[in-house]
């Protein structure tokens, strides 16, 4: 799955919780710790360039993420992307979803309200977006993005409290990715004109009977 969707090499890596200060209107997301799947144990770490940066970019080249990424290419590329992510007056966080020790996808938390898709739905404060990519093939397919997702939105919702909902916007092609989310109990809100493509305004309410 692909969302901005889409797991890693299969070598364990275990990485310990980034400390590194970030600049950002979001709490500090390499403090959320980690939180228990049915998968086993997740954690979101908070990318470092100099460590992440061939992983990464191996990923945007797999066909299946280029496709919605469109971040193919040289690793210059992918290092551009994080560097902008990582500017002090941007509002993501870039991180590694780390599973049972291994790397296996890659997240942008951000805040919604900040960020340009404000202009396209009605932004309330402290909106908080996901991007994400599954970046092993074989871990692609599996339910493991529904899964993923809503252990992901249930942290946001937990650790962020001012946060109303949690948004994504995939592809409105990427029927996949609109199937994860779904299963992860978001509601499609919308069909939104961006820039860069038509997408799915993908809605988890902290209220289940809100509406955007």
């Amino acid at each position: 799955m692909d969302t901005h969707t889409a797991a890693g090499p299969a070598t364990t890596t275990v990485l310990g919780r980034d400390e590194a200060p970030l600049s950002s209107p979001l709490d500090p997301v390499g403090a959320w710790g980690p939180t228990v799947t049915p998968a086993g144990l997740f954690h979101l770490i908070p990318v470092r360039i100099e460590r992440d940066l061939p992983r990464i970019g191996r990923w945007m080249n797999e066909p299946a993420v280029a496709a919605f990424w469109e971040l193919a290419g040289p690793r210059t590329v992918t290092e551009r992307h994080l560097r902008r992510q990582l500017a002090d007056d941007v509002h993501s966080v870039p991180c590694l979803g780390v599973l049972d020790g291994t790397p296996m996808s890659y997240w942008e938390i951000y805040r919604a309200d900040l960020d340009p898709l404000a202009r396209h739905y009605p932004a309330r404060p402290h909106d908080t977006g996901i991007h994400v990519l599954i970046g092993d093939p074989a871990a692609r397919g599996r339910g493991l993005g529904g899964l993923l997702l809503r252990a992901v939105a249930d942290l946001v919702l937990d650790r962020r409290p001012a946060c109303p909902r949690v948004i994504a916007e995939p592809d409105l092609r990427n029927t996949a990715s609109i199937a994860a989310f779904l299963s992860a109990g978001f509601r499609l809100s919308a069909e939104v004109d961006l820039p860069a493509k038509r997408a799915a305004l993908m809605v988890r309410d902290r209220n289940p009977h809100g509406l955007l």
